[in-house]
């Protein structure tokens, strides 16, 4: 039994999966904090589901990009829990598991979020044969540059994400097409997923050593290093 979590942005997700069969998923969006309410979800996720802590195989957590806290939140939690139950841990790019929830559909998945100043962080996957298959790296671009890169694409583009909702109209001008509103956020179930895969291909990651994939850095480094002259 793989356990799931992503905390990449406002919405909190945790999600049960055994191999790629989805057992439970929980995923919510309050006002209190992932750190507040990121454990007692995952418990009652279990405890609704009848999974007992022994029944864990591996952990599974979207590493970024995405809200730095909310980043160092999750990683923090699936490292801390891989370290103490003596599983594996398997980390999957945000953007990965939001081409997930396109999987098996004939279509190039575009993930977007936002990066803001007009920049978003963007990949391109092909999700036509129930896996997904990166097409154009991962990269912080002018959303203008993200259009023009997949104009032409053989298949239909199909955009998700946080910054989708932002650049509607942008994306829908140049023929996107945009998700269904339900699969535009990033789920642990998707996470999920990517990470059996990944676990068929041997691949985990130390516990003690990973850290999340911010892409850039955050705009307080950027400030505080432009105060001490670093910039």
């Amino acid at each position: 039994m793989l356990l799931a979590i992503d905390t990449s942005s406002l919405i909190l997700s945790c999600a049960l999966a055994k191999e790629d069969t989805l057992i439970s998923e929980w995923t919510v969006q309050r006002k209190l904090t992932h750190s507040e309410q990121l454990i007692p979800h995952i418990d009652e996720m279990m405890k609704d589901a009848g999974v007992l802590r022994e029944d864990i195989t591996a952990v599974a957590c979207s590493i970024g990009p995405g809200s730095f806290t909310g980043l160092r939140i999750g990683l923090t939690s699936a490292k801390m829990m891989s370290y103490l139950w003596k599983v594996p841990l398997i980390c999957v790019d945000t953007l990965e598991a939001l081409a997930w929830n396109l999987c098996g559909g004939y279509v190039f998945a575009l993930p977007l979020m936002d990066a803001q100043r007009g920049y978003v962080y963007a990949a391109l996957y092909n999700t036509s044969h129930m896996r997904v298959i990166q097409e154009e790296a991962e990269g912080v671009l002018p959303i203008e540059e993200v259009i023009e890169k997949v104009k032409g694409s053989l298949l239909p583009v199909v955009a998700m994400g946080e910054a989708a909702d932002k650049y509607a109209d942008t994306l829908k001008e140049a023929g996107i097409l945009l998700a269904p509103q339900t699969m535009r956020c990033c789920r642990a179930g998707s996470v999920a997923m990517a990470a059996w895969q990944k676990l068929k291909n041997n691949e985990s990651s130390n516990p003690l050593t990973m850290v999340p994939n911010y892409i850039r850095r955050s705009e307080a480094e950027v400030q505080w290093e432009k105060r001490h002259g670093k910039v």
